[in-house]
Order: structure tokens, then C-alpha cells, then sequence
């Protein structure tokens, strides 16, 4: 069942992966309390042709970027949600436009019959909606059948493209290739290694992609799909998810240390473009690679350092005997063909910082003695 809000105006004040804490690139979010407004049933007379999308997973970190663009270019936004009265989609209410074109769905990605009367009548739909866990049972079943679900749907519907975030834990994950390799949309993880160490989250990001195209080849869907790193960049919901906390644990000290590893960063609003991009341009197909810089644990660290000082960030590397890891070599080009300009991931950091301060996830930095500014790199940093 879809609802259209009506709201009025609420203020809120190479790469090597780790086993035991494995790279996750979006999540489900725990929410805040607001006071709800009064749902409509959907003004059919908004369903514009050609200009009307789903979104699966609405509220989440990447999917609620992905609408606030839609939005923007005059889009009417379709968007599933567990339950469109949840306070934890107050965020998307309040995004510019949505009191007119965004329409809040209940569905499940596993509830064939409300996903597919959420993406009919729609020209695109846009896929980010997956589990976000290790436990197998709750990850791999669950994110092959929404994958196929939305394919389906998008199938009988007549829907003309479909967009899906995948990750990069369906590309990178492979002991075997050559550290000097280039990684780029071609490669692919291997699934006996993922499954060997349990990386259920990699395994199942990989099997949905897989049943995706597999789905969209028999079914004659266009399917383009977006391969991101690990995600950064401010939220625009107001709780914290797995990517975020990757920067906010050596910001509150949780870290004493930093771990003897490379991660690839890009930022979330590039990643919600491209995602428009793709589904924008006629002549985009295939996959995407979605990455702007990889960098070693401690470059991350000393990054953060100059940025924000004040805070306990950790000194030492967890592992000081063994070599610094080296970062693996990618290629983005396939997407900056499609006119993406990546943000840089220093910019990123710097603004995810800002952004958690903001929603109070941080303490603010103390007062300065005297007020200035100055331009590293142009950030602007106060100090």
C-alpha cells in the first residue's frame, strides 16, 4: 500500500578486508522518535510517465541520497519502506519536494505482490533495498529473492531499466589474483573463498548480483548495476549506520589502534549520482565501479587528525610487525565516461565529521580562542 505525505515542517538539531569486521557499505537504521503527520492515499494524477521511479529501501544511507536527487530533477519518486509510518523516514518527508512527488510504499523484499504494485506504473526502479549482516540465513536467501523479485516485477510491469546496488564485495573478494591486477567492472569475487571465511555478506551481495542478471536475461529487463566501495559523506537520515561508524570509532576512541589495512572510500553523494547517471543515459549498460581513492587504515587516520585534532584518534597500528599494506589498483573510468567528478575522499571525511557533529552523534569541538579559517586542500577548517 503507498501513501503520499503531507508534512509540515520538522527541524532536527591492494585491499585487504578484515573477517572479524567485514567491510559493510550500507545498513538498516535505528530511528528517532517524531511525532507523525496524518498519511493520504496516493493523487494518482501525479504519476507522471516517464518521469516516475521506485526506490526500494527508501530510507537508507545511499537510497535517500538517490531521492533527494530524484527529487530535485522533478522526478516523482516511488519509495518501499517496512512501514511508511515509521519516524525513521521522517528525513525523506522533509526532503525538497517530497510533499508533492514522493510516495511512501509498504513493502518487503520478500513480498512479491507489494513490491510489484509499488514499481508498477513506474518508467525505472532503483534496487538498493539488502539485508546487511554475516548470518547467512538472514543475508544470502533474503537478498537473491528481492533481486529477483524486483527483476520480475520490473518484468511484468514493463518497467524500461533497472538499477541495482550491488558492491564491491562482489568484485574485490578473490585470494588469487595479481596483487598488480587492475580491478575493475570485469572481475568478480570468489564465492568458495567467501564462503570458507564466512564472509555471508560478500557471498550474498555476489549471488544476488549473479541471479540478477541471470533474472533480467531471461526476462529481457535493461539492467545496469553500480559496484561501490565502502561508502563515506554525510547522512541525510539521522542515525548511524556500519560505513559511518567506520569513521566515528576512531573519533570517540572505541579504537586504541588501527588495523594494517587498505580500504577504497567514495562518497555517498557521488554514488547516488551515478546512479542517476546510469539510469539517465541510453547508453549505459553493464556494471560500474564505484571508487574514488584506496587508502591504508592509517592514512584515514592521520587524515582525520589534521582535520579534527580535538578528538582521541589512535596513534599505533594494531599490527607493527608485518609491512604496511598496500592499497589494490582499480580503475573508474567506465563511470567518469557518464561525467562523474568524484569528491575527493579527504572532502568526504571531512564532511561526514561535520555532518555526525551536527546530528550529535560527535561533541562538538571546542570553542577557539580566536576565530579563524584557512584552506587545506580547498577544505575549509575551522581551528
Amino acid at each position: 500500500m503507498c501513501s503520499l505525505f503531507r508534512t509540515s515542517s520538522i527541524g532536527m538539531g591492494g585491499q585487504s578486508f578484515e573477517l572479524a569486521e567485514n567491510p559493510i557499505f550500507d545498513g538498516a537504521d535505528r530511528s528517532f522518535c517524531f511525532l507523525l503527520p496524518e498519511t493520504m492515499p496516493v493523487d494518482e494524477s501525479l504519476i507522471t510517465p516517464g518521469k516516475t521511479v521506485c526506490v526500494t529501501g527508501a530510507g537508507g544511507y545511499i537510497a535517500s541520497w538517490i531521492i533527494k536527487l530524484l527529487l530535485e530533477r522533478g522526478y516523482t519518486v516511488k519509495g518501499t519502506v517496512r512501514n511508511p509510518d515509521d519516524p525513521k523516514n521522517t528525513h525523506l518527508r522533509e526532503l525538497e519536494g517530497a510533499k508533492e512527488r514522493l510516495i511512501l510504499c509498504k513493502a518487503d523484499l520478500q513480498d512479491y505482490d507489494a513490491l510489484k504494485e509499488a514499481i508498477d506504473g513506474c518508467d525505472g526502479v532503483f534496487h538498493t533495498a539488502s539485508p546487511v549482516t554475516d548470518d547467512p540465513e538472514e543475508m544470502v536467501e533474503p537478498a537473491v529473492n528481492g533481486a529477483k523479485f524486483v527483476i520480475n516485477a520490473a518484468a511484468e510491469t514493463k518497467v524500461k531499466r533497472v538499477v541495482i546496488t550491488s558492491s564491491i564485495g562482489a568484485v574485490y573478494m578473490d585470494p588469487n589474483r595479481d596483487p598488480e591486477a587492475v580491478v575493475d567492472e570485469s572481475c568478480w569475487s570468489d564465492l568458495e573463498f567467501c564462503k570458507n571465511t564466512k564472509n555471508w555478506y560478500c557471498y550474498g551481495k555476489m549471488v544476488a548480483e549473479q541471479a540478477a542478471w541471470e533474472t533480467a536475461e531471461e526476462k529481457g529487463v535493461d539492467l545496469v548495476v553500480l559496484n561501490p566501495v565502502l561508502v563515506l559523506g554525510p547522512p541525510l537520515q539521522p542515525t548511524i549506520n556500519a560505513s559511518l561508524f567506520h569513521v566515528l570509532k576512531y573519533l570517540t576512541g572505541s579504537a586504541k589502534t588501527y588495523a594494517n589495512l587498505t580500504q577504497a572510500y567514495v562518497d555517498v553523494r557521488d554514488v547516488a549520482l551515478a546512479h542517476v547517471l546510469v539510469y539517465e543515459a541510453p547508453s549505459a549498460s553493464g556494471r560500474y565501479l564505484l571508487a574514488e581513492s584506496a587508502l591504508h587504515r592509517g592514512e584515514v587516520v592521520e587524515i582525520l587528525a589534521k582535520l579534527f585534532p580535538e578528538y582521541p584518534l589512535p596513534t599505533k597500528c594494531k599490527d607493527e610487525k608485518n609491512p604496511r599494506a598496500k592499497p589494490y589498483k582499480f580503475t573508474n573510468q567506465k563511470i567518469k565516461d557518464l561525467g562523474l567528478e568524484f569528491t575527493s575522499t579527504k572532502q568526504s571525511l571531512y564532511d561526514t565529521v561535520k555532518s555526525l557533529q551536527e546530528k550529535g552523534h560527535l561533541p562538538p569541538p571546542p570553542p577557539p580562542s580566536t576565530s579563524q579559517e584557512s584552506s587545506q586542500n580547498g577544505i575549509k577548517i575551522e581551528s
